[in-house]
Order: structure tokens, then sequence, then C-alpha cells
């Protein structure tokens, strides 16, 4: 066996590993080997790489694999759950940036001497790899809450970055060698990246993540086409469409376009009053008094927000909800898609709490049985229970399907203040008259209320 067929066969059982640890990842039994099959496949794929006879400089490769596991390894074992979100779109954004100097060196070392079916693929790849990067570095800042809501770019602006980027890539490929419009052509998509993501709010920020990640992985097969390398164009095109799909469900669950994401700006936040009180009251409650409604409850809902994954909360929830299901209580979870910073947040903390899978139920699953619900157990959920999606035609959630939890007997709501979502605006849930709030830290809120249930 030849070394180059020895290569396509470890490739081949790499690619395998891909799919395989793909399709495990579709439930939270199977996931976790998911992801061991698929780092398999990839470590399989690293090794018939480096034995090809183009590797140059194996001391540079060593270098950067030191380095990349120095800073990796910890960060990753390090990462709070509710840091989780920034981690992945910093790390996708990595690759983003990865595949745009890799298109660099190469348009660099061959003088800008290619042939067509090279060039085009480096071209794209420099355009897509750098918005991916710059785009997701702001995606990270937002989620961060370094960079404030309300920025407001023009369209025009966008447009015409886009159409320097192209038109530059145009030139280049029309048959113009020149270093300086490559650069250029980076310079405009990353501007392109960086103010395309500003504008965008929290309540749409899953949405950017799974975007981004899907340009990452076009990117990297796009470089693969160009270098000739078959488990670039594999593994990227794994990547690219699992989360064009991804992009396209969330989008559809918060029944907006992916342009109208992108675009409008919807969700970057605005005046609190988008979702008025009208003249309404908040009622505050106790531990005491949530512990008795919970307890002599037919049916409990909770509803996990981004502010249970603040509190590191989902095991005392959990805690929680064991206490009142030894007393006989049917408890259930809904999750909206956009819940949380990310694609999955929720699933993911109370996977991590060791709550039933059975139990997660999905919005449209999920909101057909709100109107039999006793108690609807809020946790830091705003613009996912917020019915100024459906009734604030200038609410930046405007038409966004939403938990139908105002349709339970008694809602509950735990949070630290009246402070609005990430999507910068007020929820007239909190202000209905059979809302009562629970105000203070998460964890702490469901611990007290465990422990009054536990003594009842």
């Amino acid at each position: 066996m030849s070394r180059a067929d020895a290569i396509n066969l470890l490739y081949i059982v790499a690619f395998v590993g891909f799919i395989v640890g793909l399709h495990m990842l579709r439930g939270p039994r199977t996931a976790v080997r998911g992801n061991q099959v698929a780092a398999v496949g990839m470590g399989i794929a690293v090794v018939a790489t480096l034995l090809d006879r183009r590797i140059g400089d194996w001391g540079l490769i060593a270098v950067g694999v030191v380095l990349g596991t120095a800073v990796g390894v910890p960060s990753a074992r390090a990462v709070k759950m509710t840091a989780m979100p920034q981690m992945v779109a910093l790390f996708n954004g990595v690759g983003g940036g990865a595949v745009a100097l890799i298109s660099v060196v190469e348009y660099r070392e061959s003088g800008g001497d290619l042939a067509l079916e090279e060039l085009i693929p480096i071209l794209f790849a420099a355009i897509i790899g750098s918005i991916s990067f710059w785009g997701s570095i702001v995606a990270f800042l937002k989620l961060q809450e370094t960079l404030k809501r309300g920025f407001r770019i023009p369209k025009a602006v966008n447009a015409a970055l886009a159409v320097v980027a192209v038109g530059l890539a145009i030139v280049i490929a029309a048959g113009v060698e020149s270093e300086l419009l490559f650069w250029l052509i980076l310079l405009s998509a990353g501007a392109l990246g960086v103010l395309a993501v500003l504008p965008i709010g929290g309540a749409d920020m899953p949405v950017v993540i799974s975007t981004l990640n899907a340009f990452t992985g076009l990117s990297a097969a796009a470089a693969g086409l160009a270098l000739d390398n078959t488990a670039l164009i594999v593994a990227g095109m794994l990547v690219g469409a699992s989360g064009s799909i991804l992009t396209k469900q969330m989008a559809d669950a918060m029944n907006r376009s992916i342009g109208n994401v992108f675009l409008a700006g919807v969700g970057a936040g605005g005046p609190a009053l988008a979702a008025a009180s009208d003249g309404g009251t908040v009622r505050s409650t106790s531990a005491a008094d949530v512990a008795i409604q919970l307890s002599y409850a037919r049916l409990v809902v909770i509803v996990p927000g981004y502010g249970m994954a603040v509190a590191q909360a989902q095991r005392a929830v959990a805690d929680l909800a064991a206490e009142l299901e030894r007393r006989g209580v049917e408890v259930l979870y809904a999750i909206h898609p956009v819940a949380g910073r990310m694609p999955g947040h929720m699933n993911v903390l109370l996977a991590e709490a060791d709550v039933p899978y059975e139990q997660l139920k999905e919005m449209d699953e999920i909101n057909g049985e709100f109107a039999r619900t006793d108690v609807a157990l809020v946790i830091g959920a705003n613009d996912v229970t917020n019915p100024a999606a459906r009734t604030v035609p200038d609410s930046p959630i405007y038409g966004m399907p939403i938990l139908d939890v105002d349709k339970a007997s008694s809602v509950i709501v735990l949070k630290r203040s009246m402070s609005s979502g990430f999507a910068g605006i007020d929820n007239p849930l909190f202000y209905d008259d059979k809302t009562s709030m629970l105000f203070g830290d998460a964890k702490q809120s469901v611990a007290d209320v465990t422990g009054a249930v536990h003594e009842m």
C-alpha cells in the first residue's frame, strides 16, 4: 500500500468517525460518546495530514500544538457554564481566523500565480473566514456585555463593504496579482463581520452564533479545496451544513427569516416602554409562600433562562423538582429554542444537573400544557416569556414565538431585580395579577423554597 493510499484510508476512517459522532449528538444519552468518537476521528485526520509529504516545518507544527494545547485545555476546563456561549463564539472565531490566515499564506507563497480552481476557493475562504473571525469576536464581546446595546449601522454601509470585498476578489480572479488587494479583501470582509453583528441584540445571539459557526465550516471547506486536503473539505462541509440547518430551524422557531435577523437589527434593544406595564404593580412573595403553591399543585412547569445559568442554579432546581415529585407533583421543563445565549444552552445546563431528558419539553410541545399548569416557575427567563411579542407591534421581539407562561393559573418569577432582559425591554408578565416575584439570587431562592417544601 502506497503512502497516498494509506492517507486516504485514514481519512475515510476519520470521516466515519465525524459522521457517527455527529449522529450520536442527537440525544443526551449518546452525546458524550458522540463527542469522543468525533474527537478520535479528528485525531486520525490529523495523523493522516501529518503523513503527507507536503508537510514542511515540523518545528513550527510542534510549537503550534503545544501553544494550542496550553491555551485551549485549561480554558475549556476552567470556563463556567454561564460563560460557555462566549467560549463557543471565541473558539469558532479562531477557526475562521485560521482559515483567513491560511488563505493569506497560500496566496503569498504562490505570488498570486494560481490556477482559477485554486484561486476562487482561496478568495472565498478569505472573505468568509474574515467575516466569521471578526463577527465572532463582536459576538463574544456582546455576550460578555463588554459592548453595550443600541448600535445602529446603516444597511448601505454593510452593503458597500460586501461589494468592495467581492469586487476586489473578482479583480484578483480576473488576473490582477496584488497582495495589497488581497489584504484589502480581508480588511473589508472583517469590517463587514464587525458591523453586521454590532446591531444584533441578545435575543438573536443564538442565531448569530449558529450562523457564524456555519460560515467557519464553509470557509474551512473552501480552504480544503484550495489545499487539496480531503479532511478539511469533509469536516468543513459537515460543520457548514449542520450549522446552516440549525440556523434555519432556530430562525423558524422565532418566526423570523435569517435575513431579518442580520439586516433588520431586531432584538438590538430599545426603550423599556416597548412592553409597558399599563400601570400595573409588582407583587413580591416569599420562599414560604412559593413552597405552599408548589406543594399543592398538580402540574408545575419550570421555565429556565439565562438567570438560572448566571446563578448556577440548575442543581438546586433539580433538587426542588425531585422534592416536589416525591409529593406527587408532576414537574416539566419548558425549553425555548433561543433561551440563554447559545443553541441548546438550557439543555446543557439541565443535563449537567441530571434532569431526566423526558421532562424537557420544547416550545411547541409544552405550550399546549400551560392551560392546565397550576404554577409556572420562571427562573431568569425574560424575553422568551414576554407577551409583548404577541401584542406590542413596535417591540423589538414582536412576532417571536414565546412560551405561553401567561396562560398558567399562577406564575412565579425568580429575578434579582426588575431589570430588563438581554433584549433591553420590559416584560408585562411581571405586572400580571397572577404573577408573583421572588427577588434574590436564583440558586439561593430555589434552595430556600426547597427547604420550605421539605419542612411542610
